[in-house]
């Protein structure tokens, strides 16, 4: 900063921007500092904002964040045994070169126990020993170990662990421990001040701060969690730790950061206490944590889509596929129906779908309200167990360009039907124009046009001229469906 200070007043709003005196209110500055008598009044400033005091916060909860350290082994595969089946000796140059690339040049089935040791963070939830953390930081344990703030240390149980929702609960046995009290994400705003505390890089009860950047994201592996999204300065070993709130409360547990770098980059992800809870207690009474699903493939509902199926706004989640005999398909799902809501929920996203189906019991009865042909309809759906089939997300490619369609299409024969085991459907012999820049590709299926089945060429030439900014279009590549929006006006 060069610019040059010429009176006081600058001088103590430029200190006070830095952070090296309190901010004042303009009324206490005047009391400070003489003001000119010709100057302009000076309106009454609004109250002074407090910060947490986030040394409060961290001396009284502190105690109750663990360090838990990890021994145990991965599978891995056996570069020795391989190299020695390939007639390479170990003490050759070449066998380091074949030892870095197996993986992908030796004979598969070759595996080993290979020993590891983690470490990660954890928080106390009730007086006798029961602690929570995320499910990767014991995956493969054979030994777990829990350090408290005092070096006290406890061999730790594994109660269980869920991976889809990255929990796990551990027992260690121990009397009047230290606990933190669990909050509500729900009431949780954006904006608001957040602390976490664990071991990042094995360095025991640090604590950093910040806000409350978003919350419900949803990230491409973890589709059963609505993550809060902060800039809190998470890294590796902070994970399992507790993401507390200004009255000390906990509202999530750190689990994921964004990063190019493999460190803190500015974006980290935890996991709702709520969600957390639930799978807690599902842990300490059955020892595994179960979660439903409707079986079907959803994708997100963007701008085009939304022209295409006449929604008010692009929100819902997109059914772009059913598995056959699955709970969707029996409530009367069908590919093209955009769901809205579960059971007055609203579904503003693809992914909030599989995460509130996700938190559901199997075999509940869910009321879902779905787009269809232009109207709002309401179905009833018997939930699934997730521990059969996952729920899939399917990804469609961006649309872009203007002009007509841009398909060249001829009708399946029988042959090709029976193969692709499909009734109806047009192969996409060539393809330009918007469609190609779509992402439709020569040798896709064109099964319908804005939920239309694809029977005619004529049938589609009639969608297409009642179009009119995009059209969806469901297409079968291979053994996925994905719809692919197109503009065409």
């Amino acid at each position: 900063m060069n610019t040059r200070l010429t009176s006081p007043h600058a001088l103590v709003l430029a200190l006070a921007t830095a952070g090296v005196i309190g901010a004042v209110g303009a009324g206490a500055y005047t009391s400070a500092v003489s003001a000119p008598t010709n100057a302009t009044p000076i309106a009454a400033a609004p109250a002074m904002v407090t910060l947490p005091d986030f040394s409060t916060i961290t001396t009284r909860d502190g105690p109750a964040v663990v360090n838990i350290s990890v021994t145990g082994s991965v599978k891995e595969p056996d570069a020795e045994a391989a190299a020695e089946m390939q007639g390479i000796d170990p003490d050759d140059p070449m066998f380091q070169f074949f030892r870095r690339f197996q993986g992908q040049m030796g004979p598969r089935g070759q595996q080993r126990d290979v020993p590891v040791r983690s470490q990660g963070s954890g928080f106390i939830v009730s007086p006798d020993g029961l602690i929570m953390t995320n499910a990767h930081v014991v995956k493969g344990a054979k030994e777990v170990t829990v350090k408290l703030t005092d070096r006290r240390e406890y061999r730790a149980k594994v109660l269980g662990a869920d991976a889809k929702t990255d929990i796990a609960v551990l027992k260690i046995d121990a009397k009047n421990l230290p606990t933190l009290a669990l909050g509500n994400t729900k009431d949780l705003k954006v904006g608001e001040w957040v602390l976490a505390i664990g071991s990042p890089f094995g360095f025991e009860s640090t604590v950093t701060a910040g806000v409350v950047s978003a919350k419900g994201r949803s990230l491409p592996d973890d589709s059963y969690v609505p993550f809060i999204q902060t800039d809190v300065a998470v890294n590796p070993g902070n994970s399992g730790g507790p993401l507390l709130n200004t009255r000390g409360e906990v509202v999530g547990i750190n689990s994921q950061i964004y990063s190019r770098s493999g460190g803190y980059q500015g974006v980290s992800f935890a996991i709702p206490i709520d969600v957390a809870v639930q799978v807690k207690d599902q842990i300490v009474a059955t020892g595994k944590a179960t979660h439903a699903r409707l079986g079907v493939a959803v994708q997100e509902v963007n701008q085009a889509f939304a022209d295409s199926f006449k929604l008010d706004k692009p929100e819902g989640a997109l059914v772009s596929n059913i598995e056959k005999g699955g709970p969707g398909d029996k409530a009367g799902l069908k590919a093209g129906d955009v769901i809205r809501k579960v059971d007055g929920q609203p579904i503003v996203s693809s992914g909030d779908l599989p995460a509130v189906i996700g938190q559901q019991t199997p075999g509940k009865k869910v009321t879902l309200e779905v787009w269809r042909q232009g109207e709002r309809q309401e179905l009833s759906a018997r939930l699934g167990d997730a521990s059969d089939k996952p729920t899939q997300v399917a990804k469609a490619d961006s649309a872009a360009g203007q002009g007509k369609l841009g398909l060249a299409l001829r009708p399946l024969q029988p042959q090709e039907k029976r193969e692709a085991a499909i009734e109806n459907g047009l192969l996409v012999e060539d393809v330009a124009g918007p469609s190609a820049m779509a992402g439709v590709q020569a040798g896709d299926v064109l099964l319908a046009i804005n939920g239309t089945p694809a029977k005619s060429l004529e049938q589609v030439r009639e969608v297409v001229a009642k179009a009119d900014k995009s059209v969806a279009l469901l297409i079968q590549r291979g053994e996925d469906k994905i719809f692919v929006p197109v503009r065409i006006g």
